[in-house]
Parts: C-alpha cells; structure tokens; sequence
C-alpha cells in the first residue's frame, strides 16, 4: 500500500490523525476541544477528524464531561480494542508471556516450562504460552526476547550454545516462527529489550547516547547511540560476557562458548565464588550479595572483609566498562540485573567510584528503575512501537 503523497490533503489528513492518536495516548481521554487546542486544529476540522477515527475503529466515546451549566462534552478516548500485541521472554528455565492492547494496559499473563526438544515443539510451546496469556483475534505482533542474537546476514541465532537455545537453531528463524505463531514475530537479544525499557520509562529516558549492563548469572550489555539499538553486524553487538578481559581465560584456552572472559570474572558464579574468598556466605551469588552489603554497614573484621569483597567486585565489573566506554563513550550507563540491583546503590558507587578512575570519560552510572520482567516490557514497547505505526497510518487511504 502506497502512503500519502507528499503536499496532498491526504498528507495534511495524516499528520492531523498521527498528532490527534498520540495526544489521545498521551494524555488519556480528551474533549474536541482539547484535541483541538493540542493539535492546533479549528473546531470543523477536529470534529472531521474524530469522524474518521471513529471511522476507522481508533476511537470511542467515553462519555461526557459536564462543563459550564447547561454545557457537556463528549470525551474520546484510544480504542483499546484496535489492535493487540504480544511478549514473550524465553529462558532455558521457562517462558512468560504478556498480551497488551494498543494503548499498552496488559490484557493477559502466562507463564509455562521451557521445551528442550526440536522446533516443532518449540513452535507448540510457544503457542501455548501465548494461547495461556488469551490473546484476542486482533493480535498483530509478537517480540520474543531470547538470550541470544539473530545474524541478520544470515537469519539464524547466534552467540549462544546449541544446548542452551534447543529447538532455536534453523535457518530462517524469524519466518519460521511467524508461519507456525500466524501473526509477524520478531526475535531479539533479551539484554537488548531491557534497554528499550529503560529507554523508554526508566533510567535512561531522555538518553539518546547510552550503556546499558546487564550482570547476573551471565553478562551482557546493549548499545544506544543517537536514539537508536546497535546491534551490529551479526548482531552481536554488546555480547561483552566473551569479551577477553585480563585475569580471565580466552576463547582460545577455554573454547569459543565455554566461561571465558569478563563473564569469567563477573558472572553470578564468580561473583560468589569471590565474596566466599573474604568469608561471605551465601546460597547463591545474590545471598552472598545481600549479606555482604548488610555486612559492610558494620563494623569491625567483617565489615571490612565485606567491603574489601564489594570493592573487588566493582573493581571487575569496571574494567570492562573501561573497555566500552573507551571506544563509545556514553554520557550514561545504566546498571540492572541480579548482581548489581541486589547490590543496590552501595554498589553503583563503588562501581562508578572504580570505572572514573580509569576512564578520562566520567560517565554517569545509574541503577535500573524498571519494575516487573523488564525484558517483556521492552518487547511490549517494541511490539507497541511497529503496531501503533502500522495501526495509525491505516486511516489514510491508498
């Protein structure tokens, strides 16, 4: 479908439609005259407008709004039911699923076991998900975030063993998920979709030029420069857990998927196998962390050992952020996963402390402040961002 002709009453129509959906987004239900007033659109052509919005099946009456005596006005609003959008995020452990409306309210949750067998049964576990999260007929994309990346020369997944992603590894995977799902799917790096979260409601918004590190379990990172995701060439852009990084093996002694590297060194095993080091105990890497923290507030011998343990943490955690903010230098990184958020601010100052005494860049470094699964909200965003566009552009004819 051909879109409007540049200098046309159907451009004009368009722009008008755009500007009218986006404040009613925005701003929640509004009157014609507010609508009006945020367009700067006169009275006739506001009231044209939400004919055809109305038309179309974007908008709805939500009632009247009682005004001066004698005076109401009718209030519109987004209709939720214009189109719905999916999420998945999908670990070796499980998959949750979330189904928004257009305006992003959460319509449907689910979550079920991941499959460790071949595609076929991925396709199916995948569709189970989605059907537990009951979405509606009007599902027009799904974003799966996986701990992986897609090639986009070559349309596979990559930076990730086979036994982690089972079921993942067939060529054409992206049309191969949109056939057996039936609705257009998209596949992205799961650590990449939690910087679209924080890009859009959390630590960095208002950050076009941003780092986003994700230390857990396994380590990763997402780049934003001018606004946008650098995923590079293969898509393999912020896969720093292999990034060599001194005092750890490499790819070439330990093997090309095996722990080498910065995860080597800052990954959630490591992490609690270090603080064991300074006599912190823990059941895992995020007790361990917890207890170190309660620890350093103290005093004595085990206030300093737990100090000296967070120190040494953030000392490893900063030589790879070195690294980056060397070659992109951004004004912010933002610092979310296990490890980091259950260190809290006690931490991302230790942290901070540790990289500006290695980097002639200052970077700003915050916590993440993006609540619940932030990877499905990321997708959420992703998915709502192509469907709004989509959706909105369909009032104007061809």
């Amino acid at each position: 479908m051909s879109g409007p002709v540049p200098g046309t009453p159907s451009l004009l129509r368009a722009i008008n439609d755009r500007a009218a959906l986006q404040a009613l987004l925005e701003r929640g239900p509004l009157t014609r005259p507010e609508i009006g007033t945020l367009t700067g659109l006169s009275k006739p052509t506001a009231s044209q407008l939400l004919s055809r919005l109305q038309e179309a099946g974007l908008v709805v009456l939500d009632g009247v709004r009682e005004g001066l005596p004698g005076r109401t006005a009718e209030v519109y609003r987004i209709n939720p039911a214009a189109a719905y959008v999916a999420a998945l995020d999908v670990t070796p452990d499980r998959i949750a699923a979330k189904v928004a409306d257009i305006t992003g309210t959460i319509v449907g949750e689910h979550t079920l076991a991941t499959p460790r067998r071949p595609h076929g049964e991925l396709v199916d576990r995948l569709n189970a998900a989605l059907l537990g999260a009951d979405p509606p007929d009007k599902l027009r994309r799904v974003v799966i975030g996986v701990q992986a990346a897609i090639d986009p020369s070559t349309g596979t997944l990559g930076y990730a063993a086979a036994k982690d992603v089972p079921g993942w590894q067939i060529p054409d995977l992206v049309p191969a998920l949109s056939a057996g799902l039936g609705v257009p799917v998209d596949v992205e790096n799961n650590v990449n979709l939690v910087a679209v979260a924080e890009q859009a409601h959390g630590a960095a918004r208002g950050h076009r030029d941003f780092v986003l590190l994700w230390a857990d379990e396994g380590i990763g990172s997402a780049i934003v420069l001018g606004g946008r995701m650098h995923r590079g060439a293969t898509g393999g852009a912020g896969e720093v857990g292999y990034m060599p990084t001194p005092g750890a093996q490499t790819a070439r002694e330990a093997g090309r998927y095996a722990n080498h590297g910065y995860q080597a060194l800052t990954g959630g095993p490591a992490v609690l196998k270090l603080l064991r080091s300074y006599g912190v105990r823990g059941t895992d890497f995020r007790h361990a962390i917890a207890n170190a923290v309660r620890a350093a507030h103290g005093e004595g011998q085990r206030a300093d050992d737990a100090r000296a343990g967070l120190r040494d943490i953030a000392a490893r955690l900063a030589v790879g952020l070195a690294a980056i903010t060397s070659v992109v230098d951004p004004a912010l990184i933002v610092l979310t996963g296990g490890i980091v958020l259950t260190g809290g601010e006690t931490l991302r100052e230790l942290v901070e402390h540790e990289l500006h005494a290695l980097t002639i860049p200052q970077p700003h470094v915050r916590l993440s402040n993006v609540e619940g699964n932030p990877v499905l909200a990321g997708a959420l965003d992703l998915a709502l961002a192509t469907v709004r566009e989509e959706v909105f552009s369909s009032t104007v004819p061809s």
